[in-house]
């Protein structure tokens, strides 16, 4: 993590004002991919990966938003916002900004200055993490107070999703936004996407988190996952037509599937397999976890892993490889890939006192094996998005 005294001092030199800094974790799915947009279930957990967010106001009209990361600075109009996406990375804080304004909520000037540590196109949600630490700065610049019965953590989720859906143009689910906001240290968050209601899982004091990035990048708002959401819809709609009740596949069991798989074309069958079973294995997980049964926690996601190869068809031969070597090292309980799918991380639930030996080990397979250094990342479930005093 950035030194937040080191982050304050650079935005006041480079502004001339003091900052109020928040921050906004990453995330890590341990269980349930591609189930969000269906309203299913989905297990998060928060990790100490985190987007610092300084803003202060300005007197001239004009928001300015500076990454330290990419070395560069943006102006525009507080009162004459971009009203569409430019490709550019300001579209995150922007898309949070003018969502925001939106609803109601008058935005003065501001200087924002935003900073990460979360690798970029690893599958770990730094575009969330940036909209959530954008919109807790923006609403306290702009005089609003959070939390409150006006604006919630599950509020403010809805509304980062909303700028990446309607602004960014990415059609995520509230999965990345929601874990940000609402997390929890020491805590998985099994969160029902249907209606925002969620529970705490425990992640035991012995086991570790090892993020380990394949280095082969993703772009969530590219063609693959467009392409795997609409076969997901076509195989929703295919059930649909037989029961009308089941507006998602949240609602499909896999009889359904059985009995009128063959009028989906092979993809939309395959695909509504995957999310209608890793719904079932995503509330067990939970349950394992409640009950401290980390072998049933470990079958469960290598059960994921395959589903998510096999059928969503949404992993890559570096991931599968990373997920393989894994296997018969000391102190795995668990490991698959995580994320918006194609490459990005994989998540392995480790022994804390063998986490290291693991991490060093993994890495040398790996890069034996397919030739790329991995990054490989020992990580805890951490609180979520909150103001830095």
């Amino acid at each position: 993590m950035h030194d937040p005294a080191v982050f304050r001092s650079e935005h006041l030199a480079r502004f001339q004002a003091e900052p109020t800094v928040f921050a906004a974790p990453g995330r890590v799915n341990l269980i349930g991919e591609h189930t969000d947009y269906a309203e299913g279930f989905v297990m998060p957990a928060a990790i100490n990966f985190a987007t610092l967010a300084g803003i202060s106001p300005r007197s001239d009209g004009k928001i300015a938003i500076y990454s330290e990361n990419y070395g560069e600075e943006r102006y525009f109009e507080a009162a004459d916002l971009p009203a569409k996406a430019s490709r550019h990375w300001t579209d995150y804080p922007l898309g949070v900004v003018a969502i925001l304004a939106g609803e109601g909520l008058a935005i003065p000037g501001f200087s924002l200055s935003v900073w990460g540590d979360i690798p970029l196109g690893s599958g770990l949600s730094s575009s969330a993490s940036v909209e959530v630490a954008t919109a807790l700065a923006v609403l306290e610049v702009s005089g609003a107070s959070y939390p409150s019965s006006a604006m919630t953590g599950p509020m403010l989720a809805r509304l980062c999703q909303r700028a990446e859906n309607e602004f960014v143009g990415a059609n995520c689910g509230i999965m990345d936004q929601f874990i940000s906001a609402n997390g929890a240290k020491d805590h998985a968050l099994l969160l029902d996407c249907r209606d925002l209601s969620f529970r705490l899982a425990p992640i035991p004091a012995n086991v570790a988190l090892v993020i380990a990035n394949t280095m082969v990048k993703h772009s969530v708002a590219g063609g693959e996952y467009t392409t795997r959401r609409a076969e997901v819809e076509a195989a929703c709609a295919v059930i649909a037509s037989h029961r009308p009740e089941v507006r998602f596949l949240r609602d499909a069991t896999v009889q359904d599937l059985n009995r009128w798989g063959s009028e989906m074309t092979p993809n939309s069958l395959k695909r509504a397999r995957h999310v209608i079973t890793e719904n079932l294995r995503t509330v067990a997980a939970a349950d394992a976890l409640a009950k401290g049964d980390l072998a049933e926690l470990g079958r469960l996601m290598a059960e994921a892993h395959a589903s998510y190869s096999k059928d969503f068809e949404g992993s890559c031969a570096e991931a599968d490889t990373m997920v393989a070597l894994a296997q018969d090292l000391p102190g795995l309980i668990g490991a698959r890939l995580t994320g918006g799918g194609f490459g990005g991380c994989t998540i392995n639930l480790v022994e804390q006192s063998e986490a290291q030996d693991f991490v060093e080990a993994l890495g040398g397979r790996y890069a034996a094996q397919v030739g790329i250094v991995p990054q490989i990342h020992i990580c805890h479930a951490s609180g979520g998005a909150h103001r830095l005093e």
